[in-house]
């Protein structure tokens, strides 16, 4: 018998998350001794669903796939787009729609759930859709676009479902420019993972981002309108709504056919049930993931998927793992809205004990649920600010270690720290334990979080756990005697706070002089960037001037956002979003002349897509010719500074928010920070410009102004928090010049200001000892340098446009300056142009609302 031939055959199907997991599990553990083969409905490789959003902010589904190395490996053969509809237990055997078939020792079903429908009149009519693949959301977008060039109008869109996938998919419709409403049947949104207080805190927030919320109701049908598409629908009461598209997310169910049909036992309730290693009725087959019935339920979150996928590998060579049950804790990641909960949320426990703040004003709900004894955290729930689900999420069935009150105090606050036990679980999603990271550390010489994911996959899969894996990393390494490393990179051995005082000091002013002093080697695409920042702060030399040209990110160096598809956009500055008729006029003559695409950006600007690189100096001598100025959208800097019409023109107005908007942008244009830098500032209470999600947040109040700080709308959403109140003009640009030096000259490399505020000794009131009482005796200084910068400053364009050296950058062909890429073609969207996708580009036409236009280059 050959080797091919004794090797064990084992046959996934399904071509998921989870199948990956297994697969990469099984070739680290069974040496030669398996042949793999995965078969995948789906024409991809396994991609990452639980990062599915991501879609909408950019990432292609090249972006989103999995690591392809466990499917170049000799060992493994990966079969996409081919559905198994047929095992034959007996002869151990599967037969594929198109005929395949393939033999196996033994059998393992991954074939995860699909997205249901309501059974209700028109679920199924064009215009409605799920939310649960890449084709889902390509289907979703293309509908979208094409649609509402047809209609010649934004489109209505409607939510069928009021969970987790729900939620993300209302921000996606409204990314879309999709006007939009959640239906949920529950008293409150998330109705599955939050009680009715936390549900209510979510809806409000919800709603603040525009996206209207509609609990308690059943959508009973789906009407056409009179080209048989959607065209509104019905609820239980009644009522009649208009919609253009509806997304169901009304919950998934598992793909049990195949498991059905094979004659394996399955639960009534949808599954094929298995015992505690993951096996099924037939004991030559496993099952794994969303398609498994454990203990009469299934869930359909990856990280149990996973822990069953480690459990049949270690069965099938011979351990005895078991399967413990489902963690079902979640994470929103609907970008500006911070959503855990965990545990035992709902407190089902019999006597267990609820600890709750709530800050409906601020948007914060926070509980922990408690053994009747106090002591044993059974669960919680974070609502607005989740900064904690990292810390507590692990303590779950054991000990909190620490008053419960300190763990709900507002957000920025100091929080305990307790060490992990070993056994806790750190990242839910690969079964890490804090044990096993101490280990890595310990044991494989890991010193940091990237190199215990590489390790251990803590943190590869949703990286809602990596700052934990971090601070592990960090008090190991102490425990060990080793100094935890802070080095920018492997050319510095110096933070970016030490290596900005390091300049300073020595008053060096080129990238090759402060690296042959304080680095070595020629840098990299980590150091180059922080550097010429750091130079930018304290030399004030040009962005392009010099060596510093050659050390900026691909945006800086050439002063613009580059987009997907290689071609690049224009954002002039706005002051407070204030702009005069003529200015609108010269933006559109400038659009309308070189075919840009024009939308108005969440910070009260004019984005202009679609320029060539050639066309950036063009563009620019008329903006700046008109009295525009470069908006720094594509640098680390000051991006905006938003603002509601204030009392100028509201009757609820305070104070002039314009007026102070405008101000303040003018004296921070071109600011160069470690992270960009976003402003608002709101006439009222009432919050129009959205002023507590920004860096720094001013609010008019009847005593004067109020600042808050370390808010953002990143990765991880925060509220900002109050440093002061009933600040005047004159006191409110002195706190907010000596806040943004003091973070420019101390926070670490692309660290926002919401972490560094958490991480500075003291806190908040540490940092408003610096800001307003000058506790460090700095604040001189911190003054000094911000009225060297306004003094100093430059419009980057403007300055530009005078240097023939710095123009010669934007030529797209040394040999042909004016010839434009020959890969950009552009079709018609909605009344303007956007790139066209590769398969319109070869056809050579594109079909938008029925008519057959040509694509131009």
């Amino acid at each position: 018998m050959s080797g091919e031939q004794a090797q064990h055959r084992v046959l996934v199907v399904g071509g998921g998350m989870v199948a990956h997991r297994f697969v990469e599990g099984a070739l680290a553990r069974s040496g030669d001794a398996w042949r793999i083969t995965v078969v995948g409905e789906e024409r991809r490789s396994p991609y990452d669903r639980v990062g599915l959003t991501a879609f909408f902010s950019g990432s292609t589904p090249d972006d989103l796939t999995l690591d392809r190395g466990p499917f170049d490996d000799p060992r493994v053969e990966l079969v996409t787009g081919e559905r198994v509809t047929e095992v034959d237990k007996r002869a151990r055997r599967a037969r594929t729609e198109s005929g395949r078939t393939f033999d196996y020792d033994t059998l393992v079903l991954a074939t995860g759930s699909y997205a249901a429908r309501p059974a209700i009149d028109g679920a199924h009519l064009p215009g409605t859709f799920v939310y649960r693949t890449i084709d889902d959301l390509e289907a979703l977008t293309a509908f979208i676009r094409s649609r509402s060039a047809q209609l010649g109008r934004p489109l209505v869109g409607r939510v069928v479902g009021g969970g987790l996938l729900g939620l993300e998919a209302a921000g996606a419709l409204q990314g879309l420019d999709v006007s939009t409403e959640v239906i949920h049947s529950g008293t409150h949104l998330m109705s599955a993972q939050l009680d009715r207080g936390a549900g209510e805190v979510l809806g409000r927030l919800i709603e603040e981002r525009g996206i209207a919320v509609r609990t308690g109701s059943r959508t009973t049908s789906i009407d056409p309108d009179a080209t048989g598409a959607v065209g509104g629908y019905e609820l239980t009461d009644g009522s009649r709504h208009a919609a253009d598209v509806v997304v169901f997310t009304v919950g998934v169910r598992p793909d049990d056919a195949l498991a059905r049909e094979a004659g394996l036992e399955c639960n009534p309730r949808g599954g094929a049930v298995i015992d505690d290693g993951c096996r099924t009725s037939d004991p030559n087959i496993y099952a794994i993931g969303e398609v498994a019935a454990f203990d009469g339920r299934t869930v359909g979150l990856v990280a149990p998927g996973y822990q069953m996928a480690e459990v049949a590998l270690d069965r099938m060579l011979g351990g005895d793992a078991a399967f413990d049950g489902f963690d079902e804790s979640t994470k929103l990641k609907l970008s500006g809205v911070d959503v855990a909960s965990f545990g035992d949320a709902i407190g089902t426990t019999p006597g267990a004990l609820d600890v709750v703040y709530s800050d409906p004003v601020g948007g914060v709900y926070k509980k922990l649920v408690l053994s009747d004894n106090a002591e044993t955290l059974l669960g919680g729930i974070l609502v607005g600010d989740a900064a904690d689900y990292g810390a507590l999420r692990p303590l779950v069935g054991g000990p909190l270690g620490a008053d419960p009150a300190a763990f709900l105090a507002a957000p920025g606050a100091e929080r305990p720290t307790t060490d992990l036990p070993d056994e806790a679980i750190v990242c839910s999603c690969s079964s890490v334990t804090a044990g096993t990271i101490r280990s890595a550390v310990v044991d494989d010489g890991c010193e940091d979080a990237a190199a215990v994911k590489d390790c251990t996959k803590a943190g590869a899969t949703c990286g809602s756990c990596i700052a934990t894996v971090g601070k592990i990393v960090g008090r190991q390494l102490t425990m060990m005697g080793k100094q935890v490393s802070t080095a920018m990179c492997e050319h510095f051995d110096l933070s970016r706070r030490e290596l900005y005082d390091a300049v300073a000091v020595s008053g060096l002013s080129t990238f090759s002089t402060v690296i042959e002093r304080f680095g070595r080697g020629r840098g990299c695409e980590i150091c180059k960037p922080t550097v010429a920042s750091i130079l930018h702060g304290l030399v004030g030399e040009h962005v392009l001037a010099g060596e510093s040209a050659a050390l900026q990110d691909t945006n800086d160096h050439v002063m613009a956002n580059m987009q997907k598809d290689g071609s690049y956009s224009v954002v002039p500055r706005m002051p407070g979003g204030e702009v005069t008729p003529e200015g609108l006029i010269v933006i559109g003559e400038i659009a309308r002349d070189f075919g840009l695409y024009t939308k108005l950006t969440g910070g009260q600007r004019i984005d202009m897509f679609g320029a060539r690189l050639e066309q950036l100096p063009l563009i620019w001598g008329r903006l700046v010719e008109a009295g525009f100025e470069s908006g720094q959208a594509y640098g680390k800097s000051l991006r905006t500074v938003k603002s509601c019409v204030g009392s100028t023109w509201c009757r609820f107005g305070v104070l002039d928010a314009v007026g102070m908007a405008i101000r303040l942008e003018l004296r921070y244009r071109g600011l160069r920070s470690p992270h960009k830098l976003k402003v608002g500032v709101s006439g009222c209470a009432r919050e129009c410009a959205e002023a507590r999600g920004k860096d720094v947040g001013v609010i008019a109040t009847e005593k004067g102004w109020n600042m808050y700080v370390g808010g953002n709308g990143g990765f991880t959403p925060r509220h900002a928090e109050l440093l002061v109140e009933g600040l005047d003009d004159e006191g409110l640009i002195r706190a907010i010049d000596r806040f943004f030096m003091y973070y420019i000259r101390t926070a670490d490399r692309l660290q926002r200001t919401a972490p560094w505020v958490a991480d500075l000794e003291g806190g908040m009131d540490g940092l408003r000892a610096v800001i307003l009482d000058d506790s460090l005796g700095i604040a001189g200084d911190l003054d000094a340098a911000m009225a060297r910068h306004v003094e100093g400053y430059e419009d980057e364009w403007a300055a530009t446009l005078k240097d023939p050296e710095k123009l010669k950058r934007f030529q797209s062909f040394v040999n042909a300056p004016e010839a434009p890429d020959p890969s950009l073609a552009y079709v018609a969207e909605r009344g303007q142009v956007r790139p066209a996708t590769e398969e319109e580009r070869e056809s050579g036409s594109v079909m938008i609302a029925g008519t057959t236009l040509e694509v131009r280059r």
